[in-house]
């Protein structure tokens, strides 16, 4: 049952890639549509909020529904909303083309998630999650940095044609060799998955999420603009940047799927640890090709860590309805991603770029604290 993962990996890459080409192309957009990059950030919250406040409720709609076709569907709508991207005349369309497809990330990642799951048995959860989320390491590694090279050479809105043309392949590639699941038969009620909500442990855990992700995107949404700004670096060699801070994703991404089967919140807190080391020593090691180059990495390892931890941490958190579990986690992460955007844009209007790491680090160390708190509260909580 390899195929349907490394499928679901592949169309996941696009999903994702989606939401977060945008963050290497900021720069050349706010040019381009004449607004602030800090502006120009808020597509990024635009998307982000819109994910946290539908993803639950249309996931637990949607997980009514037989998977292949669903899939097939949100792959088409986000190859239309890249196209609407690629010919936005102004920020208003722009707005629009990155609000389409975040109503289809959340439902493609947890239901193809529980999918995984489904596949491999619970025991599992976090290798079987890891393949899927190979396809999101390779979309930092190739298709957020592929996508500032793309644009340095031919605009950046070359980048988003490029990726709804492969989104519509994605999605023949599905209807061709996707075979047909009746998970969707075995999904519980649409009031019995919002029942886990009730739980002290699971809004803890949501919680968690919210602040992991804050911390993460109050620079990593301007992470190219760090690199144009301080580092004084050209579109080309932001792109090899970025290229080089998903690659060493992939070590994350392996470390992480194996740490978070025997503890998801020590694993959390691991990584979460060593984030903090990587984000407060990049300005500092801004001039340094090697502190430069060890502080992205740390940094980067433990991004993609943390992407895969925050994930299976909900959704063994609520082994009675995973799908709906691992929204949660996308709908607290992309709060998180929002809030992290803005907090960013205002970091950089008041104290400047170079302050970005150490408020970041305040989130992460906040969410340290809070896993430590988590860890004391007794599992029978998730049932209350």
């Amino acid at each position: 049952m390899l195929l349907p993962i490394l499928l679901l990996s592949a169309a996941g890459f696009t999903v994702l890639t989606t939401e977060f080409i945008i963050v290497g192309l900021l720069p050349s957009i706010a040019r381009d549509l004449d607004v602030s990059v800090s502006q120009a950030g808020l597509l990024v919250t635009l998307f982000a909020f819109t994910v946290a406040a539908f993803g639950p409720f249309l996931t637990a709609y949607c997980a009514r529904f037989e998977r292949r076709r669903l899939f097939i569907s949100v792959l088409i709508m986000f190859g239309l909303a890249n196209t609407l991207a690629a010919l936005a005349p102004n920020i208003g369309v722009m707005a629009l083309a990155r609000l389409i497809p975040a109503l289809g990330l959340p439902v493609f990642w947890a239901l193809a998630s529980e999918t995984a799951v489904g596949i491999v048995g619970p025991d599992y959860a976090g290798r079987a999650i890891a393949k899927i989320g190979f396809g999101i390491v390779c979309a930092t590694v190739f298709g957020i940095p592929v996508g500032t090279l793309i644009s340095d050479a031919f605009g950046w809105r070359s980048a988003f044609g490029i990726l709804a043309v492969i989104a519509f392949a994605k999605a023949l590639l599905l209807f061709m060799y996707l075979p047909k699941t009746d998970l969707h038969k075995q999904q519980v009620s649409f009031r019995s998955q919002f029942k886990i909500l009730r739980s002290p442990l699971m809004q803890g855990h949501v919680l968690l999420s919210i602040l992991v992700f804050s911390g993460m995107f109050t620079a990593y949404t301007y992470l190219a603009d760090i690199l144009e700004r301080l580092a004084g670096f050209n579109g080309t060699v932001v792109g090899w940047c970025l290229m080089g801070f998903g690659a060493v994703g992939l070590i994350g991404n392996s470390l992480g799927g194996r740490m978070v089967d025997r503890h998801p919140l020590i694993a959390s807190m691991v990584f979460c640890g060593f984030m903090i080391g990587g984000m407060v020593a990049l300005v500092p090691s801004i001039h340094s090709t090697l502190g430069l180059a060890a502080a992205m990495g740390i940094w980067g390892v433990t991004q993609a860590a943390l992407f895969l931890v925050s994930h299976v941490r909900l959704m063994k958190a609520a082994p009675q309805a995973p799908a709906f579990a691992a929204s949660l986690n996308i709908a607290g992460a992309n709060l998180g991603i929002g809030l992290g955007a803005m907090v960013g844009g205002h970091v950089i209007d008041t104290l400047g770029l170079g302050s970005l790491g150490f408020a970041a680090a305040l989130f992460i160390g906040v969410s340290i604290l809070l896993a430590l708190l988590l860890m004391k509260v007794k599992p029978q909580a998730a049932c209350a």
